[in-house]
């Protein structure tokens, strides 16, 4: 039997850029290569799998942290305004997913955000994403393309979940 991982959860700071940023790139192209084609995945990996510096100073970003300090999720929220947040950029590693990481991290980011006066969060969930949000209380709304970039679509589920 497997040796539970004791985890960390806390609010990612500028540091925490690098982890964060190998994090996304090691899980994405694992997790999303079931739900999108190479042709899409090659051109929207390397938009994706980059760290925003702009959460790492928001003060509503989450990390899981492992003993010994490998981060093995991500991801937070970000006010919207008028009562509304929005999930951003949420990771598990792939070696750690369906463990209840990433909801105990996303449970976290949630319960901040309601503190916040939040009542609504929004989210654009990737496919392979979906079915976890959904189980946290998300409805899907319907799939949309996003512009990651000028010429560089890329579908997603659009959900949302009242706090």
């Amino acid at each position: 039997m497997a040796e539970a991982l004791v985890l960390h959860y806390r609010l990612a700071g500028p540091g925490d850029l690098a982890a964060v940023d190998a994090l996304l790139a090691r899980s994405y192209a694992r997790l999303l290569k079931a739900d999108y084609p190479p042709s899409v995945l090659v051109t929207a990996l390397p938009i994706l799998s980059r760290a925003r510096p702009e959460l790492m100073r928001s003060g509503s970003y989450w990390v899981a942290e492992a003993a010994g300090g490998a981060l093995v999720a991500a991801g937070g929220w970000t006010p919207r305004g008028a009562g509304v947040g929005e999930v951003r950029h949420v990771v598990t590693d792939a070696g750690h997913v369906r463990q209840g990481i990433g909801a105990g991290l996303m449970r976290a980011a949630m319960a901040q955000a309601r503190n916040a006066g939040v009542g609504r969060l929004d989210c654009l969930a990737t496919r392979t994403a979906a079915p976890f949000y959904a189980a946290l209380g998300f409805v899907a709304r319907g799939e949309v393309e996003i512009a990651l970039r000028p010429g560089i679509g890329f579908r997603v589920e659009r959900m949302d979940c009242s706090l």
